[in-house]
């Protein structure tokens, strides 16, 4: 089996322009050649890679793994070529960092902002993603670390401890669940919700377990960022679930009661995760020491 780059780029292209022409006119490449390295690729491993009919190709189930490979080669290249354009203008390491939406915003800025100003030289490339996605990610190889929640399942993966991060029901202190004595997630569901927006990885993981029971949240309001969530909740708009210690900080100023959730997934912890801690380079390895509890 002998590919290269050029033949990957072009196979992939193929099959996303639906035609070897238009493949081929989005690889620069002539037809001629373009089928020629077509043809070469499937020789080289004896079997068909693409079904070839009137209104142009599909791929073969092995063709469609090909692509699957070929999209992530693309990946890995589009960041080499980054950071080494990054080294060029003095940089001398990169970070690539996935994270939930708790981890970004209540415990990150600070200590990102203090590992940055400790090594001057690196920068940190810094994603919000769902858990189920990080982890998927770190296992193929696109982020050097993860910041996910516990009860992601991470079995192909390392894990080291983060942060406690439980979420917490809130609510106007004259709500009709604030008279309720343990009011559950379930319970919430009957009312209207402050949510996060629709993009961010705690909305889709609430609205994911509301599904699993069976049930639809009622988002009136979506906020950027949990203290716009606590912000409107104490305002009446609605009730919300945020990490506690977004809470912590506006106990007292303003009139909202909060509970504990007591459903598994809410009481969760926060993991840093790679596919092996021991394999990063130095600077990486630095910023999980930097983010360890007692660390920074």
């Amino acid at each position: 089996m002998h590919f290269d780059l050029t033949d990957l780029t072009l196979f992939r292209h193929t099959l996303e322009c639906g035609n070897i022409t238009a493949g081929a006119r989005r690889s620069h490449l002539s037809l001629p050649a373009a089928s020629a390295r077509i043809r070469a690729m499937e020789a080289s491993l004896g079997i068909a890679l693409l079904e070839r009919n009137r209104r142009g190709v599909q791929a073969t189930p092995a063709g469609q793994a090909l692509l699957q490979h070929a999209r992530l080669i693309g990946q890995q290249v589009e960041r080499l070529q980054f950071d080494l354009a990054q080294y060029a203008q003095g940089q001398h390491g990169q970070v690539r960092l996935l994270c939930n939406t708790a981890a970004l915003t209540e415990y990150l800025p600070e200590l990102l902002a203090g590992y940055l100003s400790a090594h001057p030289a690196v920068s940190v490339d810094v994603q919000e993603l769902p858990s189920l996605r990080i982890v998927q990610s770190v296992t193929q190889g696109m982020a050097d670390l993860g910041i996910i929640s516990s009860a992601a399942p991470s079995e192909h993966l390392q894990v080291r401890p983060f942060r406690d991060d439980p979420l917490v029901l809130v609510m106007p202190a004259n709500h009709a669940l604030a008279t309720h004595p343990a009011p559950s997630f379930v319970d919430s569901l009957a009312h209207g919700y402050v949510g996060l927006g629709a993009d961010s990885a705690l909305a889709l993981h609430l609205e994911e377990q509301a599904l699993r029971m069976g049930r639809r949240m009622q988002v009136r309001v979506r906020a950027e960022g949990f203290d716009g969530v606590i912000r409107m909740v104490a305002g009446g708009a609605g009730v919300g679930v945020v990490p506690l210690a977004s809470v912590r900080r506006w106990e007292g100023v303003l009139g909202l009661r909060w509970v504990a959730l007591e459903e598994d997934w809410a009481r969760r912890r926060l993991q840093l995760c790679a596919r092996d801690f021991a394999a990063l380079p130095g600077y990486a390895a630095a910023l999980v020491e930097w983010l360890e509890p007692g660390s920074s």
